[in-house]
């Protein structure tokens, strides 16, 4: 059902695993009157805690690694699943970029048999890619040069973001999971984003979700947490910039406190402030968090020099409120999701 709800709302589902002999997790949500929620859970075990680091889905580093392995050529001709798979992995390129930023799309042609021919140059194409550059111009690599160096060239792509969450971390084996792919992305490039999603009722104790969610905390690169998070990781009562920067650790690049009606403030290494909110009527807050920081990402990820320019900053953190703002006007986190179009227009009338 839930896989069935994201493709109805275009999210991609090639990197869901199910589990066979487990249920999918279900989260009952009561609202207040003010639109605040109260969470219970049903699950023990439930399969995303199932999820082991052998089913990690590695992505292109898994091409680096065939590569590395001095793939064999003619396995694209004699196992029609490992070419499925290979085609599999360069279709997603939606979620890659070169690392020198020149590669935009990849679209997989026929495949087609394979020479035995030791030289490479002289092999035929199993993968027929397209390159395309800024300018949208297009490189097709033809029939005869699909070469060991396309492959790398290709193995070069990277992640350009991954969002890590607390509740994996609560057990075993979908803690090492975690970890693998946390290990996994930074391998491959990826900006490391942490909103530790704090669910108190799920964790054995407090003092173990506040062990275990700092347990990563050095490693990540962008983290968002709540006031309510702030509070709790902090021990202390107080919202402001002392609490707040007390939490701040060397390979962090930007520091983000959501402050729900009262907007955010930001800290990087070299500035700090506040962006205001935008004020709605309140129906539903669950999703708004997720809304916020899949909005920062979307406009940071393929530019991070915005991290080092404040103006810059500030407007996407505006765009980011906007919409967590929306998304808190309609019941449900799937349905209330903006479009930019809603945003900007929320910016405009504002």
């Amino acid at each position: 059902m839930l896989a069935g709800i994201l493709k109805e709302n275009g999210v991609s589902g090639d990197g869901i695993n199910f589990d066979q002999g487990a249920r999918t997790a279900l989260a009952f949500v009561t609202l207040r009157a003010d639109g605040e929620r109260e969470f219970m859970f049903y699950r023990n075990p439930s399969a995303d805690m199932l999820l082991r680091p052998g089913r990690v889905e590695p992505g292109a580093h898994q091409i680096q690694f065939l590569c590395e392995k001095n793939l064999d050529f003619g396995l694209f001709e004699r196992d029609d699943k490992l070419t499925g798979r290979f085609i599999d992995l360069c279709l997603r390129f939606s979620l890659w970029r070169a690392r020198d930023g020149t590669v935009n799309g990849i679209t997989v042609g026929p495949t087609r048999g394979m020479t035995n021919d030791d030289d490479d140059s002289k092999r035929s194409s199993a993968i027929k890619i397209c390159l395309c550059d800024e300018q949208a111009t297009s490189r097709a690599i033809d029939d005869g040069t699909m070469t060991r160096q396309v492959l790398e060239s290709v193995a070069h792509l990277k992640l350009r973001s991954s969002i890590m969450g607390s509740i994996s971390l609560i057990v075993e084996p979908c803690r090492s999971a975690h970890l693998k792919a946390m290990e996994v992305a930074k391998d491959a490039g990826a900006l490391l984003s942490y909103d530790p999603n704090l669910r108190l009722p799920l964790w054995p104790s407090p003092e173990e979700a506040r062990e275990q969610i700092l347990s990563i905390w050095d490693k990540a690169e962008v983290i968002k947490v709540s006031d309510v998070e702030l509070e709790f990781l902090t021990g202390s009562n107080k919202i402001d910039d002392e609490s707040a920067l007390s939490l701040w650790h060397p390979n962090l690049k930007l520091l983000l406190v959501t402050l729900g009606e009262h907007g955010c403030r930001y800290y990087t290494k070299a500035f700090k402030g506040s962006v205001e909110a935008f004020h709605v009527n309140t129906v539903d807050t669950t999703g708004a968090g997720d809304s916020y920081i899949g909005a920062l990402l979307c406009k940071i990820v393929d530019d991070q020099s915005v991290l080092e320019d404040e103006a810059r900053l500030r407007e996407v953190l505006k765009f980011a409120n906007a919409c967590g703002a929306i998304t808190t006007t309609k019941k449900g986190a799937i349905p209330a999701l903006p479009t930019e179009a809603d945003v900007l227009s929320l910016i405009k009338g504002a």
